[in-house]
């Protein structure tokens, strides 16, 4: 099957990195769902992206609004490829451990991590039953044990390092599937979260996960942790 008959779902993706994977997937031929919370921005990214795009109305921390925007991608679409868990919160200010703000961990944990993981469950069983699927999980190298060196941003790098878990445990459940489950580093990218002053641009921040979400039938990278596509320690 060629890439125009695939279609993908990338959540956060009405700005920033999340656009621009959204972007790039299409000029690669893929239909292409732009999932955010509001319709609106959504409806404004596809109009950006061109006619390849189709908006999502998606709130990745309310179990309902997963199941209801994937019943709708179904319909529209009749599958579901590539899955993107674009969508993050960066929401840590000054504190660091010992120290806690669990509403700040909770909202953190709710959207990085558990909305990764309805979405996944929403939408992997339906890639095994078709034998293909490519699932990215939008991470960071905060997340990464072997490269974490100071308790900065505690909440934000504990959901990182928590996806970057479920991304090797996936991974693992579904070997010889067809689907493959990687995590990609965009790197510290100019966007609502990174800010004006990152030095790379959304462009560049997509360019890994894009890669990892068309990976060609036959290939076996799975469990992997990415950043310009070279794999980093877990």
């Amino acid at each position: 099957m060629q890439h125009g008959d695939r279609t993908a779902l990338v959540t956060g993706g009405a700005r920033g990195i999340g656009l621009e994977i959204g972007r790039q997937l299409a000029d690669q031929g893929l239909r292409v769902l732009i999932g955010a919370r509001k319709p609106a921005a959504a409806e404004e990214a596809c109009r950006t992206i061109g006619p390849a795009a189709l908006p999502l109305a998606l709130d990745v921390t309310s179990a309902t609004s997963v199941s209801t925007a994937v019943r709708e991608a179904l319909e529209l679409t009749g599958r579901i490829d590539v899955l993107v868990n674009n969508a993050g919160v960066s929401l840590d200010g000054e504190l660091r451990p010992p120290y806690v703000d669990e509403g700040i961990l909770r909202a953190t944990l709710d959207t990085n991590l558990t909305g990764a993981w309805l979405m996944a469950e929403a939408v992997v069983p339906g890639m095994v039953e078709t034998g293909y699927g490519r699932v990215v999980n939008v991470t960071s190298s905060y997340g990464s044990l072997a490269l974490m060196d100071s308790g900065r941003h505690p909440a934000y790098r504990i959901s990182k390092t928590a996806l970057n878990a479920l991304t090797r445990m996936l991974a693992a459940e579904l070997a010889g599937t067809g689907v493959l489950v990687n995590a990609a580093d965009p790197g510290w990218t100019r966007s609502g979260m990174g800010g004006p002053s990152a030095p790379r641009g959304p462009e560049d921040g997509a360019d890994t996960p894009v890669w990892l979400a068309t990976l060609p039938e036959g290939d076996a990278t799975t469990g992997g942790l990415f950043a310009d596509r070279v794999p980093l320690p877990w």
